[in-house]
């Protein structure tokens, strides 16, 4: 699979936050000034949003991300979705899974 411009980005960003403390520490803390500077341009994100980032990096913690409430009049349904929606629940299922853990959480 080949990856995007912004995937390979994230990766190299990724990798020196790995490598670089002083680096991860102003990624948290001012991370579009961060990017910029890595990148050395400027970036472009939509008016009114931002961008962060999480030190995840703590094996002893188990993260889960809170994604965005889905915005049913944009979604597009895949083959399953579509069923439970056909079947009168007109919330499809949305399925977390803790990137740094494989196994059941919440047996």
């Amino acid at each position: 699979m080949e990856l995007t411009n912004d995937q390979k980005i994230l990766d190299a960003i990724v990798k020196k936050a790995w490598e670089d403390p002083t680096f991860k520490s102003n990624l948290i803390a001012t991370p579009l000034a961060t990017i910029e500077n890595f990148l050395g341009h400027s970036v472009l994100l939509p008016k009114g949003e931002k961008i962060t980032f999480v030190d995840q990096t703590d094996s002893s913690i188990i993260f889960i991300n809170i994604p965005a409430e889905l915005n049913m009049d944009d979604l597009e349904l895949n083959e399953q979705q579509l069923d439970i929606v056909a079947g009168g629940d007109i919330t499809p299922p949305i399925i977390i899974r803790p990137t740094n853990f494989s196994g059941d959480i919440f047996k």
